[in-house]
Parts: structure tokens; C-alpha cells; sequence
């Protein structure tokens, strides 16, 4: 078959003519393209499409450039017909992928330029090498191409045409033998049928007697179900009449557990009016209590006085706190625990940035963590405080976002030991969320009655704001 693939009449016009003279060719001198067998014309435009994208863009002829860009796998596959009718009608173009094909072809390619293939190679990817390589005498090789393929699809034919012989043949002597075993069935078969045949004469005669004394039987019976439906109607109608007492019992019933309920209405109103005086009496009892302690509303929160000076050094656990902490590494857990009144959130500044975003510098990791806290502390109305190691202060930071508290460890002290002394200065039953993935650290926080919880929860966090 032809290179090219047929096109309806609208576009024959506009498509490239198949076998058109190449540059500096008398068009009366050029033979026709010859007839390729499919296995070479799918290995030519598989060819191409390989070497397709290597070529320079001003080479690749316009109608080529898209499919230039497909995938290997969609290249030959889609782009077949377009890639066919440009190496029938563009000799440049073929010449370009040629060059490109016999250098990557290597001595095989060599051979078929020089016209002396191997008769080892495989013929069709000899005939598609002549094909775009055109050495002298190339339509000989595609025509051998053809008869070898043709050759191949007989022989391939035969074989198959043989197998399926022997198959028949095989299925035929299993079918005789089948057949002499089930005939051997049948002959069982119909001697066990006929003495079943006597057996079943003989229970038939006794079952015609059978039929005989059930007849009688019936009769009786039907004299004695007349007799029961008489008395299943008398029963039906005390059933009746003890039916109509129940429901009289039911309604008498009804009526008394409605009257029950609006008992306890009314005692559940009682108990409502008794539990709201004693609340109310419980407020203004705390009430008249702060204002008899004189307690004003305080500026600085226990965390700031650890921002200041030492914190004494840690005693007893006070009472209850271990109960407060759980460990948990359910990353909605933060969500959970910072919506807990007046909670408190510290974090391990570095243990996050780290782990987070490690890849910048030590500026951008404090600049992006305390800005994400912010966002945080803006929308749970929490206190926020984050700890950072560091012998000084580091000057030059960004003011800190409204409800953030950053803090710097001193000298000989670390950012774990600053933690451990900010959750201790907590009061308990005060909800305290210390983000760190330190063991060492969420150990010891815990034994003060903190919440800790890993890093990975307040990352995903700040990714979600």
C-alpha cells in the first residue's frame, strides 16, 4: 500500500500528491511510490516519529509541529496519516529524517545505503531503511520486504490452519471416546430404568388402595372439621367480646398515664425554677466574693513573668495535673484542644521551622512561623507563645503579630528548658498545648499536665490557614 493514507475528495486537493518528483527530478522520469506492505509502512512512520523531535523547529514542516510535541507513545500512533503524507510529498524532510534514522540505524544502516543488507536483518526494517535512504535499487528491497512479510502471513496461515486440524482431529477421537462411554452409561441406564419400571407398577397398585382407604378417611374428616368450625365460631366470638374489654382496659389506661404526664411536667418545671436559683444564687455569690477579695482585672499573664526572670525551680506536681495531659498525634486534637477556654499554645520555634520549611534560612523560618501563629492567635482569641534558642536577643525582628509572645532562651539555658518553665508556671487546670516533636520535651510537659503534640499537627494547621 501506498505510504500516505487515502483522503476523502474534500482534501485530496490540498494534500500532497503521492510519488511527486523530487527537486531537480523530470516528472515524466519518476516512477510512481511504490505499494508497501503494512508492516513497513508502520515501521517507517515509527522511525520518523522517534526522530521527530530531535529535529530543529524551523525543520519540522508546520503541519508536523504539533504532533512534534505528543507523547512517544501517541506520536507514530496519532500522527501516522500527517507524518505519511509529508515524507511522500517532502523529499527535504525525508532526507533530514534519513540522516537522523541511518545514524541511529548504524551498520545496518550503512549496509542498506550501500545496497548490500545482510540476509540476517529483518526484512521489514531493511525495507524501511530503502525506503527513506532510496539507495540504488531500494523498491527491490521493499518488494522482497513484501514477499518475505507475505511469506511470514502464509507460513503463520498454514500453521494455524494445521494446529486447528490436529485440534478437530483431537477433539473428534475425545468425542468418540465420550461417546462410547456415555453408550455404556445409556445401556446401564435403560436396564435400571426398566426394573425401576416394575417397581413403580407395583407401587402404583398399592397405592391405588392406599387412594381407596384415604378417601374414606376424608370423609370422616370432613364430618369432624364441620363439627370444629362450630366451635371455632363460638370461640371467635368470646374472643370478641374479651377484645372489646381490652380495649376499654387500654383507653382507662391511657387516660391515667396522661394525667401522669402531666405530673412530671409539672414537677420538671419545679426542678427547672429550683436549679436556676440556685445558679443565679451561685453567681452573685461570686460575685459579692470578687468584690470583697478587691481583685482587679491583671495585665501580665504567668508566662510573661517567665520572659522576665528564672522561674523557681520545679517542685511537686500539683495535684490533678496529670490527669489534664493526654497523648495523642490526631492532628485535628489542636483544632480540639485550642478551642478550650483561655488555652495557652507554645511552641518549639525551631523543632517546627525545621521540620516544616528547613530549606530557608534561619530569618525566613521565624518570620514565617510567627506570622502563620498570628493568624492562629487572631482566630481562637488564644495566647500564643513561641520560643526560640538563643543566647541574646536577636535584634532586627519584625514586630510580632498581635497575641504572639516571642521569646529567646538566655545564656546556658535551651528553648526545651524555657518550655518546661512556662508550663510550669501555668496554673493548674489552665489548658497548656506544647507543639514539639522532642520526645524529651513532650515528656516533661506532660508530667506538668500539658497537651503535647507534634509538630506535623501545627504544620498542617498553618497550611489549612
Amino acid at each position: 500500500m501506498p505510504l500516505a493514507e487515502p483522503h476523502d475528495d474534500r482534501s485530496s486537493a490540498e494534500e500532497p500528491v503521492v510519488g511527486a518528483p523530487e527537486a531537480g527530478e523530470d516528472a515524466s522520469t519518476v516512477e510512481p511510490e511504490p505499494t508497501l506492505p503494512e508492516p513497513v509502512r508502520q515501521r517507517i512512520v515509527a522511525l520518523t516519529a522517534a526522530v521527530l523531535p530531535g529535529l530543529p523547529g524551523d525543520e519540522v514542516p508546520v503541519p508536523l509541529r504539533r504532533v512534534a510535541k505528543f507523547a512517544p507513545n501517541r506520536r507514530a500512533r496519532l500522527g501516522a496519516p500527517v507524518i505519511a503524507a509529508q515524507l511522500t510529498a517532502d523529499s527535504l524532510f525525508r532526507q533530514r529524517v534519513t540522516a537522523r534514522v541511518l545514524a541511529d540505524a548504524g551498520d545496518l544502516g550503512a549496509a542498506v545505503v550501500e545496497g548490500t543488507a545482510p540476509a540476517a536483518a529483518d526484512p521489514v526494517e531493511v525495507a524501511a531503511l530503502a525506503y527513506l535512504a532510496r539507495p540504488q535499487g531500494w523498491r527491490e528491497l521493499i518488494e522482497a520486504s513484501g514477499e518475505a512479510v507475505r511469506a511470514e502471513a502464509d507460513s503463520a496461515v498454514v500453521a494455524e490452519l494445521v494446529r486447528e486440524a490436529e485440534q478437530r482431529a483431537t477433539r473428534a477421537e475425545h468425542d468418540r471416546a465420550v461417546a462410547r462411554v456415555e453408550a455404556e452409561k445409556l445401556r446401564d441406564e435403560l436396564a435400571r430404568v426398566r426394573e425401576e419400571l416394575g417397581q413403580l407398577r407395583e407401587e402404583a397398585r398399592q397405592l391405588a388402595r392406599t387412594l381407596r382407604e384415604t378417601q374414606a378417611r376424608e370423609r370422616k374428616a370432613t364430618e369432624l372439621l364441620a363439627t370444629e368450625r362450630g366451635r371455632a365460631a363460638r370461640a371467635a366470638a368470646d374472643a370478641d367480646a374479651e377484645l372489646r374489654r381490652a380495649r376499654a382496659r387500654l383507653a382507662e389506661a391511657e387516660a391515667t398515664a396522661g394525667v401522669a404526664r402531666a405530673s412530671a411536667k409539672e414537677a420538671r418545671s419545679v426542678d427547672d425554677a429550683r436549679l436556676w436559683l440556685l445558679l443565679e444564687t451561685i453567681g452573685q455569690a461570686a460575685v459579692g466574693l470578687r468584690r470583697e477579695l478587691a481583685l482587679d482585672p491583671v495585665d501580665t499573664l504567668p508566662a510573661d513573668f517567665v520572659a522576665d526572670a528564672f522561674a523557681d525551680q520545679p517542685g511537686a506536681v500539683p495535684a490533678g495535673a496529670a490527669t489534664r495531659a493526654r497523648d495523642t498525634d490526631d492532628p485535628a486534637r489542636l483544632d480540639q484542644l485550642l478551642a478550650l477556654p483561655r488555652a495557652h499554645l507554645v511552641v518549639d520555634g525551631y523543632n517546627v521551622t525545621k521540620r516544616g520549611f528547613g530549606e530557608m534560612s534561619l530569618e525566613q523560618q521565624r518570620k514565617r512561623l510567627i506570622t502563620g501563629l498570628g493568624g492562629i492567635a487572631a482566630q481562637t482569641g488564644d495566647e500564643v507563645t513561641v520560643v526560640f534558642d538563643g543566647a541574646e536577643r536577636i535584634h532586627g525582628l519584625p514586630p510580632a503579630p498581635r497575641g504572639v509572645r516571642v521569646l529567646f532562651s538566655r545564656k546556658g539555658e535551651t528553648a526545651d528548658d524555657l518550655i518546661r518553665r512556662l508550663v510550669r508556671a501555668e496554673p493548674a487546670g489552665r489548658p497548656v498545648v506544647v507543639i514539639s516533636s522532642d520526645r524529651e520535651v513532650a515528656d516533661g510537659v506532660r508530667r506538668h499536665g500539658a497537651y503535647p503534640l507534634g509538630a506535623d499537627s501545627l504544620l498542617r494547621r498553618l497550611a489549612r490557614s
